[in-house]
């Protein structure tokens, strides 16, 4: 379980926080022609292999590169404005399966954590690194069947301030899970109803106010799930 662990965090930590807005435009303007392709694949790669631990494990590495390279290719192959949302999916998909494979055939690699404290520790670091910026990710391109610009709305916020924000309530209510303060969840929730949705009453735009609810409904559900999955089986 450790192994797969250690690789799932590689992988979201390399395909969603290492991997910015410019280098996807690359990849996707040059396709295998773009060094930038190779170096995400060389990332995922050398990460696994730092992950893992022990030096004759190196195959484990050159086979997250080539797969990696091979289903990132495909995915700017075949992706359109179309079947964006779904190509996604079966992107990260293979990617997880391919995680999956190789976890359970390494999975006789020895580690020495033997504290039990120490053995939550990599999921814990999986479930934080997972409700940052790959759930912000895959929220996004979820909403792009939606578009909402600046001038539709009214409103006029900050730079990126709504992918902070989500963020930080997402990792405030996986908190409150694990630590049981079930109620400052509600409150959390509340707060921001006060806050955000007074703005939306003013605005009075229906469309604005179910992308704003639908968005909420979604990042809290997801981080109330994972709290609760990692308080059950992994506490």
């Amino acid at each position: 379980m450790e192994v797969l662990i250690k690789l799932l965090i590689v992988h979201f930590l390399s395909d969603f926080v290492l991997q910015t807005d410019q280098l996807i435009k690359k990849k996707e303007k040059h396709l295998l022609g773009s060094y930038h392709l190779y170096l995400h694949a060389g990332i995922h790669a050398a990460l696994s292999w730092l992950a893992l631990g022990q030096v004759e494990f190196w195959y484990v590495a050159l086979i997250i590169f080539v797969t990696h390279l091979l289903i990132d290719a495909g995915k700017l192959y075949f992706t359109t404005k179309k079947n964006m949302r779904w190509m996604f999916a079966l992107d990260q998909l293979a990617h997880i399966v391919i995680i999956i494979i190789l976890a359970a055939y390494t999975s006789s690699i020895a580690f020495n954590l033997s504290d039990a404290h120490l053995k939550i520790l990599w999921p814990f670091l999986f479930c934080v690194l997972f409700l940052t910026s790959p759930v912000g990710v895959m929220l996004k391109i979820f909403f792009t069947r939606w578009t909402l610009t600046d001038d539709e709305t009214g409103i006029y916020g900050l730079k990126n301030a709504g992918k902070w924000i989500g963020m930080l309530e997402r990792l405030l209510i996986f908190l409150f899970i694990i630590t049981d303060h079930f109620s400052a969840v509600g409150l959390l929730l509340t707060a921001k109803s006060v806050f955000r949705f007074g703005d939306l009453s003013k605005a009075k735009n229906m469309k604005l106010t179910e992308y704003v609810l639908i968005g909420t409904l979604l990042s809290f559900g997801i981080a109330i799930v994972i709290g609760l999955l990692f308080k059950n089986y992994v506490i």
